[in-house]
């Protein structure tokens, strides 16, 4: 297994592994569109310095990625800079196997090395495997987002 930063050339398996995630979360979220959506510019995501997009290639195929961003705080916290997570993926056979605690270490490295004070990431209440995993790197539940569809 091979840890490395997303490439342009890794576009085409990051698009499918996108409509992965948004399948599985879809059940999770009544909001999300029908049929294919997107939820990152991967593009923007490798070129952006501000950014560290981090695949696992298992042979020779990507199943794992997630992002660390650079991102200001708002003037109310105690940080300035704070990294946010998104695009965390495993594929389900690598999971359990600590593949997501390893990415996240990159990613909080990075993210430390970049000046980041704190790292922030979004997760779906109902999603009670995420949540555990990133409890096990240090994460605690700080805020829950709630909304009512119209």
């Amino acid at each position: 297994m091979i840890y490395r930063e997303a490439v342009l050339d890794d576009l085409p398996r990051l698009l499918e592994i996108e409509q992965l995630l948004i399948e599985a979360e879809r059940p999770l979220d009544a909001s999300i569109k029908a049929g294919k959506t997107f939820y990152y510019d991967i593009t923007e995501l490798i070129n952006n310095r501000d950014t560290r997009l981090i695949v696992l290639e298992h042979d020779a195929t990507i199943v794992g990625v997630g992002y660390a961003q650079i991102r200001a705080s708002k003037p109310a916290h105690i940080h300035t800079i704070y990294a946010y997570l998104g695009f965390m993926y495993v594929s389900p056979n690598l999971r359990g196997q600590g593949v997501n605690q390893h990415i996240m270490g990159l990613l909080t490295q990075w993210s430390r090395d970049k000046g980041a004070e704190a790292l922030y990431l979004e997760v779906y209440s109902q999603n009670s495997s995420a949540i555990r995993a990133y409890e096990k790197v240090g994460f605690s539940t700080c805020l829950v987002e709630m909304k009512l569809i119209l």
